[in-house]
């Protein structure tokens, strides 16, 4: 296991190009580029090229979430939000 290699996470199926190999306490931990984790080499295993999807250095930068997807969302909801009109739906329920 090297920089560079093609991995993929069992537990997951999570597939990553290794930027990082560490030891700690015995045990060998291989950061993906996909997530940013560092993944306990005991379970990961040889992928093959065609699964790797290569990680764009912007969603690199702010995460798989990213803080501008967070923010896209909400005024998404919010455009939503603004858009129904509650008139027409008919209250139900017990009580």
């Amino acid at each position: 296991m090297m920089e560079g290699d093609i991995l993929k996470y069992i537990p997951t199926s999570t597939v990553g190009k290794v930027l990082d190999v560490r030891e700690r306490d015995g045990r060998a931990w291989a950061r993906l580029d996909r997530t940013g984790l560092y993944y306990d080499a005991e379970y990961l295993r040889p992928a093959d090229k065609s699964e790797y999807i290569e990680v764009s250095f912007k969603e690199r930068e702010r995460g798989p979430a990213g803080r501008e997807g967070a923010e896209a969302a909400i005024e998404e909801l919010r455009r939503t939000e603004e858009e129904v009109d509650i008139r027409r739906f008919t209250p139900s329920g017990g009580g």
